[in-house]
């Protein structure tokens, strides 16, 4: 079993998310709606523990 390393930092609407190798990816966060560099999928909160996420 390895320990991973994940960090993550926000700059107002930007998340950077780091591993143990660097930047993994980035994204972009507005409100309820955000888009992930990596995945690059659009993803919506919605209410409660629900959430709608369309892939590129």
């Amino acid at each position: 079993m390895a320990i991973m390393y994940r960090s993550r930092k926000k700059f107002g609407p930007l998340i950077l998310n780091f591993t143990q190798r660097g930047l993994s990816s980035w994204t972009i966060k507005i409100g309820r709606w955000s888009w992930n560099s990596k995945a690059r999928a659009h993803r919506v909160d919605l209410p409660g523990p629900l959430s709608w996420k369309q892939d590129k």
